[in-house]
């Protein structure tokens, strides 16, 4: 008994092998559950395909030369946008003449997440790394970045000075939306022509009611700039309540205006500030739209009746630019997505698209 014990340890007792038929039965399951699945995929890429065959795509032609582009936007105003027609809110630059705004634009290679445009300077706020890190890029439309800095945090807004001279960004560095408890972020001055940075908006000296004011839950975001380019506007955020400030660049010192202004735009004229202003009511469910008098401080409520967030734009003195999210087909040969509104800025009329399929509008004049 002991010997064969002995010889079974030793190699004479085999383990045990697999049932006659084992093998070809999961290969069979295998093989049933790929079919299953890619019969699934077929049917869904056909309808997805059958879908978008009847969806005519948006008009556009990429753009070849970009010197003559350059020529071309000296002549005559342009809108600087972000092509989306592939859904999203982000895509490829892209620019349209404003007195020809059906015709094809002319799409960049460059994609960003939030763009702005001026005096032949564009500012690209981008993720990188598959969203691991951000950055932003200066561009001449056309042609490749010729200069990027790091950014720390999720892209929110971009700005560029009338004159081309100063840049402005904010981001997320905690967090992804305004709506969010508890966000952060990080508003930032460059100068493009030495390519410095000019600082953090939250180290600038804040003034109310001629009294210097800090607070350790400051969130500052939405830079405009006024047409000298020095003076500029944006929110600040603290103890729940929101406020517009005017600031100075070469000061770096800035003063509260006005309450409950988030994300300003001045008009070309300079007079007025259009912003969102945050209403929990039925109508809007959120930020509703309006135009601030700098003289007067009074406030017209636009006849937008969504909620909005974005920091709209001046399409010029009458009328205000938006970006939109429609969750219905916005009109015949188009996708459901973002698009370019305009809305009166006398609080008269009712939004329409502009440029459909379309986010981040911005007017160079």
């Amino acid at each position: 008994m002991t010997n064969t014990i002995s010889e079974g340890i030793q190699g004479q007792v085999k383990a045990p092998q697999p049932r006659p038929g084992f093998s070809r039965k999961l290969v069979f399951v295998l093989l049933t559950a790929a079919c299953l699945l890619f019969a699934i995929g077929y049917v869904t890429w056909a309808a997805l395909r059958s879908n978008f065959a009847n969806i005519p795509q948006v008009p556009s032609i990429s753009i070849t030369d970009p010197d003559e582009l350059a020529a071309t936007l000296r002549d005559k105003p342009h809108m600087a946008f972000l092509s989306t027609a592939g859904g999203g809110n982000s895509g490829p630059t892209a620019l349209l003449p404003l007195d020809s705004l059906d015709e094809p634009r002319k799409v960049g290679s460059l994609e960003c997440e939030r763009v702005h445009f001026s005096k032949g300077v564009g500012i690209c706020l981008k993720g990188d790394n598959f969203g691991t890190s951000f950055s932003a890029y200066l561009f001449a439309p056309g042609s490749d970045p010729w200069h990027s800095w790091e950014l720390n945090g999720f892209p929110s807004r971009a700005r560029i000075s009338p004159d081309g001279r100063f840049a402005a960004t904010t981001v997320f560095v905690s967090g992804h939306s305004y709506a969010e408890a508890g966000f952060s972020t990080e508003t930032m001055l460059y100068d493009i022509q030495s390519r410095t940075q000019l600082g953090d908006l939250e180290k600038f000296e804040l003034i109310r009611d001629g009294k210097r004011i800090f607070s350790a839950d400051f969130n500052l975001w939405g830079v405009t700039f006024a047409r000298d380019s020095n003076r500029f506007y944006a929110t600040l955020a603290t103890g729940d309540k929101t406020y517009l400030i005017e600031g100075d660049v070469a000061a770096k010192r800035a003063q509260v205006l006005h309450e409950n202004v988030e994300c300003p735009s001045i008009s070309p004229d300079n007079t007025r500030i259009a912003y969102k202003k945050f209403e929990a009511n039925p109508d809007s469910g959120g930020w509703s739209l309006y135009v601030l008098d700098l003289a007067t401080m009074e406030e017209t409520a636009l006849a937008e009746t969504r909620s909005i967030d974005d920091q709209v734009e001046w399409l010029d003195n009458e009328q205000i630019l938006y970006s939109r999210l429609d969750d219905l087909d916005p009109g015949p040969g188009y996708l459901a997505g973002f698009n370019i509104m305009v809305v009166p800025a006398d609080g008269s009329g009712e939004p329409r698209i502009l440029v459909p399929s379309a986010y981040s509008p911005a007017v160079a004049r």
